[in-house]
Formats: structure tokens, C-alpha cells, sequence
């Protein structure tokens, strides 16, 4: 404990990192007051019909990427998805299409200008959503919640077509947001803001576990919600192990030594990580998965098909199609973030070699084999804790206290706050500041 209040000293005393700090919830505090500020000509105390909607299923993990926005029909209602959705698609691109792959090599004007594609393609995405979120909300609210009748013909010019200006709006200034704690604050934006949204949701969630516990008459009670409070503490400690997981493959390096002594050699080591892709396949993946409900107009009581085998979180095939597609992105994620090609040049321009491995085009598909043979049972076990949830709903575990048994709340938390606290880290270390952690590094994954 005291060691603790030393950090928090410490941090105080670096005056970038304070500023940093408090920006940083500064920005946060914006954006959950943000999610408050209903659409101009709604009524707020009319909303229990939006409300029961995204209470379960996968619109409640909808409504949880928004921050609570999706429920209270505010203008951040349609959240951050919409840009991820785009990143998805912006950087499939860079690998089917030769532009964006000339993008990709052109350094820092490149990424600007694949960003600035991303965030065009952002307001295509919501040109195209924003009308249907607010036609699910004709259907979930009574006609009263709204100033203007929704069976007049003025209903779409003076509340349809306004209202998408400002959820469109709304979203892009959320995306500003997440650039501006990206820049001048802590920690990656886009993911502090994803994440802000799932911790105002946990102590509901804890809350609201508990006191069901507690009523029950049978089954279990008090004693249950601990047993339930050992199996999420289990899943938290292995999905940290998940997200640092490393697997360390030696190099030998030759190196130089002072005097007119020959060549010796020292080992080192190629730090290579069992998930190199953190958390972002599971966020391009739920992205991917919120689209046949978007395409349905948000509207639950509606789908049939696809659309309904892909709303319900606790099927065989929601899931099955959920875990393929993590285990799809991992690899690709971890294809354009770990190059092997670029890894093998600097291993050769520093004089470095792999024993028993010719330098170049071996050396490569060393690199690439080794990468495929570790990413694959991190694949797996991310796809494994991202469908846990639909098992502990299955063992009576409420819908909202269920999300954290796994799945992409509890990643997507474990992941930015293990990024956040490495950043931290780091300003104390490079100012003979003691770490966060005296037993080793902090090992953290920007989502």
C-alpha cells in the first residue's frame, strides 16, 4: 500500500504526466456527459420502451459499446462502432487493393490519407444507420415521446432528417474525442472510450447480480454469487495471461567486441506474442457481428433469418460464426502489425542470424511459420474467452453481470487498462522513477 501511494506521488511530481492524466479525464468526463443529452424533440422520461430493448441480448452489448448513449437516445447514440466498422473495411482494403497498398508504404502521408478515407467512409456508415436507429425508435416509443406526431408526412424533414445531422455529428465529435486523448493525453482514444462505456456498466451489473442473489429463496444464493465472484476473478487472471502471453524465440547475434578480439556471440531474444493481435480481433469481429441487427433496423421483435439467428447471443451459430471470425482476424491483425520480411532485414543489417537458419528468404519463413504455429492456440483461446458469456448466461448468470465472464467487455478492459498502465509506466521509468510493478514490466497491447 504504501508503495502505491509513492506511485501516486510520483505521478504527481511528473508534471507532463499529471496534465496528461487530467486531460485525459477531462475528455472522459465529456463524453459520459455526452451520452446523457437526449435528441431534440424527445421526451426523456418516455424512454422505457429503448430501455427494455437493450436490457439483454445483443443489444445490450450494443447499448455497452455506447456507454449507455444506444438507451437514452442521446446524440453519441450510435458510439464508436461505425468508425471501427470503417477502420474493418479501410484496412481489408489495404490488402485486396493495390492504392491503399502504396498507401500503406508511404509512411506518415499515407496513414493520414487512409485515415482521412476511413473517416469519409465513417459518414457513409452512419448516413446509413442513423435512420434506422431512429426508426426503431417510432417502434419502441409511443408516439407521445416525440414533440412532432410520427404518422405526419412533416415527421421525416423537421425530425429524421435533423436528427441524422446530429448523430452523424455526434459520432464524429466522439471520434475527436479519442484523437485528442491520442494526442495529448493517455492511452489510446478510441479504446479509452469503448472502455469507459463497459466500466459504467459493471457496477450495475455487480449490483444488480448481487441483490438477485440474495432474494433467491433456493439455488444457492449468497454462496453462489461467490462462487460466481472465484470464476470471474479465474477468467480475469487468464485473460491477462492471454493478452501478455510471450513466447521468447532466441537469435544469435554477432557483435563486435572492443579491442582486436574476434566476434563472440550473445544471445538475445525475438520477443514474439502467443495473441501479437490483443483485443482488436475481437472488436472487428463484434463489429462485424452488430451488422445483420443494423441492417434490420435495430428492430428485435422484426428480424427472421439471418438476422435473428445472428441477434441471439446464446445460439450455436452466433457463436460458432463469432469465434471463426476472431480466430480469422487474429491472424490477419497479427499479419500487418508483425512483419517477418522487415524483422529479417534487421536482424541481417545488424549482423544477426537465426542458428541453423540462412539469412533472407529462409530466415522469413522461419519467422512466418514460428509466428502461424503460436498465433494459432492464441487464437483459439481468445475465440474461447470471447464466447464464454453465452455459457454463464446458460448457468443462470444474468444477462448484464454475464458480459464480464469473458467476452469483449472483459478483454477490451483487461487490454486498455494493461496499455494505459504501460504508458504510465514508462513516463516514471524514463524519469528514475520507480514502475508501476516491481516484479517486471508492464506488458500492454493498444487496442
Amino acid at each position: 500500500m504504501k508503495a502505491f501511494f509513492n506511485t501516486i506521488k510520483n505521478i504527481a511530481k511528473i508534471e507532463d504526466l499529471r496534465q496528461r492524466i487530467l486531460y485525459t479525464l477531462g475528455i472522459l468526463l465529456i463524453y459520459r456527459l455526452g451520452s446523457y443529452v437526449v435528441l431534440p424533440g424527445i421526451d426523456p422520461s418516455q424512454l422505457a420502451g429503448l430501455k427494455k430493448q437493450t436490457s439483454e441480448g445483443i443489444m445490450g452489448l450494443l447499448d455497452m459499446f455506447s456507454g449507455g448513449a444506444f438507451h437514452n437516445a442521446s446524440i453519441f447514440a450510435l458510439g464508436i462502432m461505425p468508425y471501427i466498422s470503417a477502420s474493418i473495411v479501410v484496412q481489408l482494403l489495404g490488402i485486396a487493393i493495390p492504392y491503399f497498398q502504396r498507401l500503406q508504404k508511404e509512411g506518415e502521408s499515407g496513414r493520414r490519407k487512409m485515415n482521412q478515407i476511413t473517416r469519409y467512409l465513417t459518414v457513409i456508415i452512419l448516413a446509413l444507420q442513423a435512420p434506422a436507429y431512429l426508426t426503431n425508435l417510432t417502434y419502441q416509443l409511443p408516439g407521445s415521446a416525440f414533440v412532432i406526431d410520427p404518422t405526419s408526412s412533416a415527421f421525416w424533414m423537421t425530425f429524421v432528417l435533423p436528427s441524422t445531422i446530429i448523430l452523424i455529428a455526434g459520432t464524429m465529435f466522439v471520434m475527436w474525442l479519442g484523437e485528442k486523448i491520442t494526442d495529448k493525453g493517455i492511452g489510446n482514444g478510441i479504446s479509452m472510450i469503448i472502455m469507459i462505456g463497459i466500466i459504467a456498466r459493471l457496477p450495475f451489473a455487480l449490483t444488480s447480480e448481487f441483490a438477485s442473489r440474495i432474494e433467491e429463496v433456493a439455488g444457492g444464493g449468497l454462496v453462489m454469487f461467490l462462487v460466481e465472484m472465484v470464476l470471474l476473478f479465474a477468467i480475469f487472471m487468464f485473460s491477462i495471461l492471454l493478452i501478455q502471453g510471450t513466447r521468447k524465440i532466441p537469435v544469435q547475434y554477432a557483435k563486435r567486441i572492443v579491442g582486436n578480439k574476434q566476434y563472440g556471440g550473445v544471445r538475445q531474444y525475438i520477443p514474439l506474442k502467443v495473441n501479437a493481435a490483443g483485443v482488436m480481433p475481437i472488436i472487428f469481429a463484434q463489429a462485424l457481428m452488430f451488422v445483420p441487427m443494423m441492417l434490420s433496423k435495430f428492430d428485435t421483435s422484426a428480424t427472421s433469418g439471418i438476422a435473428a439467428t445472428f441477434s441471439n447471443m446464446n445460439g450455436f451459430w452466433y457463436n460458432f460464426t463469432y469465434a471463426i471470425l476472431i480466430i480469422a482476424f487474429t491472424y490477419f491483425y497479427t499479419a500487418i502489425t508483425i512483419n517477418p520480411s522487415q524483422m529479417a532485414e534487421d536482424m541481417k543489417k545488424n549482423g544477426g542470424f537465426i542458428p541453423g537458419v540462412k539469412p533472407g528468404k529462409k530466415t522469413v519463413e522461419y519467422l512466418d511459420t514460428i509466428m502461424s504455429r503460436i498465433t494459432l492456440p492464441g487464437s483459439i483461446f481468445l475465440a474461447m474467452v470471447a464466447i464464454l458469456p453465452a455459457f454463464a448466461r446458460m448457468l443462470g448468470i444474468s444477462n448484464q453481470f454475464a458480459q464480464f465472464f469473458g467476452g469483449t467487455s472483459l478483454l477490451i478492459l483487461i487490454g486498455v487498462v494493461l496499455d494505459t498502465l504501460q504508458q504510465i509506466e514508462s513516463h516514471l521509468l524514463m524519469r528514475h522513477y520507480d514502475g508501476l510493478m516491481k516484479s517486471g514490466r508492464i506488458k500492454g497491447r493498444t487496442v
